[in-house]
């Protein structure tokens, strides 16, 4: 089952992620609430549409933007509705 994992963390974990462009975007109910913060940094996709993000924060450790998500997709990007994705420093391992 595919993990996010970030400082020996489990971040989420689920068994219905959905891989695209290389990315495993977890539902958002995998997710961790109490390790997240919302952040003001949006980025534009062509093709999902504008993404927000999430920073982590855990006893004193902090990586800035590290989960995105599209809380309104484009059509063709239906299938990341309600889904995380991660970067930097953490690692999805299955």
């Amino acid at each position: 089952m595919p993990k996010a994992v970030w400082n020996d963390l489990v971040v989420a974990e689920s068994d219905d992620t959905v891989l695209v462009e290389g990315n495993h975007y977890f539902p958002r109910s995998a997710l961790r609430d109490d390790l997240i913060r919302e952040s003001a940094t949006h980025t534009v996709c062509p093709w999902k549409g504008t993404a927000s993000y999430y920073t982590l924060e855990h006893e004193g450790s902090t990586s800035a933007d590290a989960v995105w998500y599209y809380p309104e997709p484009k059509p063709d990007a239906e299938m990341v509705r309600d889904r995380v994705a991660f970067w930097k420093d953490v690692r999805v391992v299955d």
